[in-house]
């Protein structure tokens, strides 16, 4: 095989959908393929039109897939100051309205010609492979890894019979990332505890806001005021995503923090609550409709407040340490990787979120320096990716071209069983996978097994051989 590695990064979800499965694997598809060392291959969910204005904002919708193609790399160069050299490929999917997600329809890793099978990249692993039912990912690809982005049993939790559920979701995440992964990288210790698995936050920001810091820098060292705006938050606007706990301390500890004004910016279902609870508050918090956060409004704010405990790594906090300001978050395993930076003030309780704010409030942020700048960037990401994954190591000879022999010593018996049973394992899946009354049972969109007419036609993709009839003679 050639020394020159080809990945190909295989995600839930495509841009204009502004979410992080969307935008953290471009970004990991443009700075592997930035150095021009790999062949990279970005491969995304091609929707029907329909599900298209379900899921994409501000009435978008394309009418092929290379259309949104040109939408995809138009928007990462915007961002990044290099050409990008990737492809794109597009894998059939629906969107489940139950779930609020996009699932895959049909065997996925057909997208990826066997000869240039490599190193494949699952962003959201579990996601992926819930109703998988194809070729078996470790025996197409020399090395699988996953990278989980989202705690699902956070999201469980929150509905009936939340107990059962998150039980079952538990084993159905742990079965399916130990048979289809060689590797699994949890971004945070806020995810679920997973086979093979290590945790490091392999995302970087958007450059655009570490040119904000770097503007910011040359400010301090100026002697300029470099802020001139007091605290924000930005987040969708739902009460899981902090507001409950940020209003429930503005409102505990209004006379202690008397003085302090709070802009609130963002768009959910929970907005009207948001803005009705805010205006009880005897402090000056206002609420705001949501905004890229790469807005100019944001530079000259200097405190960041994020009391957020359900993300896995927020990106919204690394983009406020990007562009210099202070962040005010609790002392919790999302966090973890943020408590390297000076401007990054943990509080563990509510007096001490008392405590920081007021301090963070009365000083000015440090500069970031440039290893800080360096480590919340896509290209150190990219490193701690490659290391966390062991690229570089030595990748096993795939079974197909291992000897058998009648005698095996005792280490290689143990190995040999332990393959069996991954086998059996996978089998049962396939097997579960590939009925309909099964899927359906679990949650998946119906008749997803194979790509529908409207899918095969955008897509190009062949249609199913004909099932031959038998004919019956019957004898007179």
């Amino acid at each position: 095989m050639s020394t020159r590695r080809h990945f190909a990064v295989f995600t839930t979800a495509s841009l204009p959908w502004m979410t992080g499965t969307s935008i953290n694997p471009l970004f990991r598809a443009a700075y592997l393929a930035k150095d021009g060392s790999r062949d990279v291959t970005l491969v995304i969910p091609w929707l029907s039109l329909k599900d298209q204005e379900l899921v994409y904002p501000n009435k978008i919708v394309f009418d092929s897939p290379l259309e949104q193609e040109g939408y995809v790399r138009r928007w990462i160069e915007e961002r990044v100051d290099f050409r990008s050299s990737f492809s794109i490929k597009f894998y059939p999917a629906k969107f489940s309205t139950e779930m609020r997600s996009i699932l895959p329809v049909g065997d996925i890793t057909e997208c990826v010609p066997d000869e240039t099978a490599d190193i494949a990249v699952l962003e959201e692993p579990e996601h992926l492979n819930w109703y998988h039912h194809g070729r078996r990912w470790k025996n197409k690809f020399r090395q699988v890894i996953g990278v989980i982005h989202t705690n699902y049993l956070a999201y469980v939790r929150r509905e009936k019979n939340a107990q059962v559920m998150a039980c079952c979701l538990r084993y159905a995440n742990t079965w399916v990332t130990r048979i289809y992964c060689h590797k699994i990288i949890r971004l945070s210790g806020a995810t679920q505890d997973l086979p093979k698995s290590v945790i490091c936050n392999v995302h970087g920001v958007n450059p655009k806001f570490l040119e904000v810091g770097k503007l910011k820098l040359k400010q301090l060292q100026n002697g300029e005021v470099a802020f001139t705006k007091g605290a924000y938050y930005i987040g969708k606007m739902v009460w899981s995503k902090g507001y409950r706990e940020l209003l429930d301390l503005l409102s505990k500890y209004q006379r202690r923090l008397g003085g302090l004004e709070v802009d609130l910016y963002g768009s959910g279902e929970d907005s009207d609550e948001v803005r009705e609870s805010a205006e009880r508050l005897s402090l000056a918090v206002k609420v705001h409709p949501g905004r890229d956060h790469a807005d100019p409004l944001f530079h000259d704010y200097k405190v960041f407040i994020n009391p957020s405990t359900t993300d896995v790594v927020c990106t919204t906090s690394a983009e406020a340490l990007a562009m210099g300001k202070i962040v005010i978050c609790a002392n919790h395993p999302s966090n973890e990787f943020f408590k390297q930076f000076p401007n990054c003030r943990i509080y563990n309780n509510d007096e001490e979120f008392v405590q920081v704010t007021l301090a963070a409030l009365a000083e000015q942020p440090a500069p970031l320096t440039d290893m800080q700048m360096y480590d919340l960037s896509w290209e150190a990401a990219t490193d701690r990716f490659m290391e966390a994954a062991e690229i570089n190591h030595p990748t096993a000879e795939p079974r197909s071209h291992q000897a058998s022999k009648t005698y095996f010593p005792a280490f290689l018996r143990t190995r040999k069983l332990k393959q069996n049973l991954e086998d059996a394992s996978v089998y049962l899946h396939q097997a579960l996978s590939g009925m309909e009354v099964t899927r359906c049972a679990f949650g998946a969109v119906p008749k997803t097994l194979q790509p529908d007419e409207q899918l095969r036609k955008d897509l190009g993709l062949a249609s199913p051989p004909k099932k031959k009839k038998l004919k019956l003679k019957l004898m007179t």
